[in-house]
């Protein structure tokens, strides 16, 4: 749904545009998944691959089940796209480990609030999150049709997330280093890294908007970018899980937006 066509259909509602302008919201319970870390694992993967297996006390994987079904069919496989994740000891998981140890030290700083509360991922806290990028401030019953379209975008990237959480079953990076971690680790439950669930979310709502809104991309796209940063800075997720996310997501939107369905919800 272009900015430059949109329309305001649901007065009673409240404005849906302004300034030419739309905002897309997410819900992600409504969706039937749990993004803020209660992550659900699939039981079967599509490729072979190694896996970092967690040691005597670390988390093990959830039972398995099955999101809702989004814009794409269930048997695309979209794990041939990213990298495996990084294997104990090589250069990418020397980088992630430097990264994390380094990172500590912006504990207490803007930064580091920032990313405490980038990790609310409700749909209202997602619109305050891109209300400046967008430049305008909406709430979800502002845009039922729009949250609608998001559900369903969500659970194809979720559906992928999982997907690769499961295959390749990595540690959070404060399981391996200590630190300090900008969330309450019981909030985190038994969930794994690679890659973060977070940023699915955020890069999810960055590409869609950017579409939505391209005279507003740039800024846009600057948030998205800084959801999944934000959990590094948090300690939560390694950076190469960050980096996955990204590629994954992209992948999954590139399908979904080629969508006929996707389309015409746009319309």
């Amino acid at each position: 749904m272009h900015s430059d066509n949109l329309r305001i259909h649901e007065q009673k509602d409240g404005e849906f545009m302004r300034n030419g302008r739309s905002c897309i919201a997410t819900i992600f319970a409504a969706a039937g998944i749990a993004l803020a870390i209660h992550t659900a694992a699939f039981a079967q993967a599509s490729a072979p691959a190694q896996v970092q297996t967690p040691s005597a006390g670390q988390p093990v994987a959830p039972p398995a089940r099955t999101p809702p079904t989004g814009y794409l069919s269930g048997d695309i496989d979209l794990l041939r796209v990213i990298p495996p994740a990084p294997q104990k000891g090589d250069a990418r998981d020397e980088a992630d480990r430097r990264i994390f140890r380094e990172t500590r030290a912006l504990q207490g700083s803007a930064r580091w609030a920032m990313a405490t509360d980038d990790a609310e991922l409700g749909s209202a806290a997602l619109l305050r999150h891109f209300s400046c990028s967008l430049g305008i401030e909406l709430t979800p019953l502002q845009a039922p049709r729009m949250v609608a379209m998001m559900q369903k975008a969500t659970r194809d990237g979720a559906q992928a997330m999982l997907k690769a959480k499961d295959l390749y079953k990595r540690q959070r990076p404060y399981w391996v280093d200590e630190g300090p971690i900008c969330r309450p680790r019981d909030e985190l439950g038994n969930s794994f890294d690679y890659p973060s669930g977070h940023t699915t979310a955020g890069w999810t709502w960055a590409m869609a908007l950017a579409q939505v809104a391209p005279e507003r991309a740039i800024p846009i796209l600057l948030r998205g970018r800084a959801i999944g940063d934000s959990r590094v800075v948090c300690g939560v997720h390694n950076a190469s899980a960050v980096d996955a996310a990204r590629l994954l997501t992209s992948a999954t939107m590139a399908l979904v937006m080629a969508t006929p369905a996707w389309q015409a919800d746009m319309v």
